[in-house]
């Protein structure tokens, strides 16, 4: 769990408190990603995982920077209409470069091109999170910056030979590669691994200190 989330004390004593005061709720999960589920857990016990069947097709007046929060959102009301009296968790995650989005690649050839155009450059993560209950509904975003090292087509090929890239966005999970060859210029890592620890925590406190209200 440390491994995936790397962030600071603080935040985890934050996760520790929220941990208690969800204790007994209904808590939905509208993610089928592993990783999320694993870093929602450091925050949460005993929610439910129940994946979003959402379009995610997105208009086109949503910029790049804005995407992933509203993905987020889309997911999260889809659940909760379904489910309004349980506290239900949004989230979505984008990479972008030259303000293209990169999402989950289709084959062998599209995860090659994604990780030659990140090769040995900065990009963007942009996770978005939201939060519904009851009607009620809030949301957010955090961005990581990431640097990549010069991947050669060797290194490239073999990790598309473990399949890893197909169901990330940008076609790589950062906790896929040796310590070096995917690191962090600026920001959270667990938002790069899907789910940004330290802002769902201040979101759910912001949440939950405003409800009935």
């Amino acid at each position: 769990m440390q491994d995936l989330i790397k962030t600071d004390k603080l935040t985890l004593e934050r996760a520790s408190r929220l941990k208690a005061r969800l204790a007994g709720r209904e808590v939905i999960l509208a993610s089928a990603s592993p990783r999320r589920k694993e870093l929602l857990a450091c925050m949460a016990e005993g929610f439910k995982v129940i994946p979003a069947q959402t379009d995610e097709t997105l208009p086109e007046y949503i910029p790049a920077r804005m995407a992933s929060e509203y993905l987020a959102r889309e997911k999260c009301l889809a659940v909760a209409r379904q489910y309004p009296e349980a506290l239900v968790i949004g989230a979505d995650t984008t990479v972008v470069a030259d303000d293209e989005i990169l999402g989950k690649p289709v084959d062998n050839e599209d995860a090659r091109r994604m990780l030659s155009l990140l090769s040995g450059r900065q990009h963007s993560v942009i996770s978005g999170i939201a939060v519904s209950c009851r009607g009620k509904t809030k949301s957010a975003s955090d961005v990581t910056a990431v640097g990549f090292k010069k991947l050669d087509s060797k290194t490239i090929d073999a990790y598309i030979e473990t399949g890893s890239p197909f169901d990330k966005a940008g076609a790589y999970g950062i906790q896929d590669f040796e310590k070096g060859e995917v690191y962090i210029e600026q920001g959270s890592y667990s938002n790069v691994v899907g789910l940004p620890v330290e802002e769902l925590t201040l979101l759910l406190e912001a949440f939950l200190n405003t409800e009935g209200r």
